[in-house]
């Protein structure tokens, strides 16, 4: 798609306007803070853009096509930003050294640590550095929404999307905990409920926020009606979810070389996601207690990563999830052909449902 390819070139060229005009303001207080910056560089370039995409179609579909782009485009670079952050974040609470298949943040960190010769341990510096980065683009998203809000003629739809991402921010917050929560709490919780409750963390960690909640903004910001609102909360959700779930099948059998993470990193995680539960579900004691006993540990090697994948492969987890994934692009799809919005919006989200549920990377 030639509009969206437009787009990410726009959106990159807004946050490397936007962290150059706060360079001046960091470099300002202390030279010491030129690695700060860089790092932060490094974390805001490249990516899918998948969130800003879905941000500009959501817009689209509500706005005429020779609408000015200063307010979407801030809009877009605002959420990557945030993604951005709560990459960032999401690493130190993984304990995941790379990211797009180089350094994390809180090893660059430890790494500038370790180079210095400074005192203390490199890899509390990391993390603590990590997390105060994480927190400056948090804070750099919002003054980016910001900017993009103020271009806004209408006022109604400016505070209308401003809703919509406070709502999201609370709601994939909760969602992250609820993710850290269900690889500690899964023990005490009722085999049961496990599918469900790892349910909920995709809906509320990854589907709302990754589809769901840049669509709304987009929409919210073009000043779309209630009715188109709920329509695109329609489409949003179930791609949402269909969305996770393949990034979860990547989690545990995609290719390093394509997903810049090492295979298998979701097991050394812990993850309790839905293939997990389905995993459980259909496995024997032996095989269940094997997969419990290795999920989780940091120091999974090759040989037992491959035992567990072997062990969730031959449950029949992997053709149930996507049958999962299947049935929610129907439903997304369907949505998306009831909505009421443009045609040339309808055929790019349909084109970004394909992209993003069939993907390798």
């Amino acid at each position: 798609m030639v509009e969206s390819t437009h787009l990410v070139d726009l959106v990159q060229s807004r946050i490397e306007n936007f962290v150059a005009s706060r360079d001046s303001i960091v470099s300002s207080i202390s030279p010491d803070l030129t690695d700060f910056v860089e790092f932060s560089r490094q974390f805001l370039s490249g990516g899918k853009r998948f969130r800003a995409q879905f941000c500009y179609w959501g817009w689209r579909s509500i706005a005429p096509a020779d609408s000015d782009l200063s307010s979407i485009v801030s809009a877009a670079a605002a959420l990557e930003i945030f993604h951005a952050a709560a990459l960032v974040h999401d690493d130190i609470i993984d304990n995941s050294d790379t990211r797009r298949g180089a350094p994390s943040a809180h090893k660059l960190f430890e790494g500038l640590h370790s180079s210095s010769g400074w005192a203390g341990n490199s890899g509390e510096f990391g993390r603590a550095s990590a997390i105060l980065l994480g927190d400056l683009m948090l804070g750099w998203s919002d003054e980016l929404l910001d900017d993009g809000l103020v271009e806004v003629p209408d006022t109604r739809a400016a505070r209308a999307a401003r809703v919509e991402f406070n709502r999201m921010r609370t709601e994939v917050t909760a969602g992250q905990y609820l993710d850290i929560l269900e690889e500690r709490a899964w023990l005490t919780q009722p085999a049961s409920e496990l599918l469900a409750r790892a349910h909920r963390v995709i809906v509320f960690k990854s589907a709302k926020y990754s589809v769901q909640a840049p669509l709304v903004i987009g929409a919210a910001l073009a000043g779309a009606s209630a009715e188109q609102l709920a329509a695109l909360c329609t489409v949003g959700l179930p791609l949402g979810i269909a969305f996770q779930l393949r990034d979860d099948l990547l989690g545990v059998f995609g290719d390093a070389t394509v997903t810049g993470k090492p295979s298998g990193d979701d097991l050394r995680e812990g993850k309790r996601t839905v293939l997990i539960a389905v995993a459980r579900d259909n496995a024997s004691d032996a095989v269940r207690n094997l997969i419990d006993e290795y999920l989780g540990d940091p120091e999974l090697d090759t040989e037992r990563i491959s035992r567990l994948q072997q062990a969730i492969l031959a449950s029949g987890a992997v053709e149930q999830v996507e049958a999962l994934i299947a049935q929610n692009v129907a439903e997304a799809r369907a949505a998306l052909t009831a909505a009421p919005i443009g045609p040339e919006a309808k055929a790019a989200l349909e084109a970004l449902t394909e992209t993003v549920t069939q993907r390798t990377f």
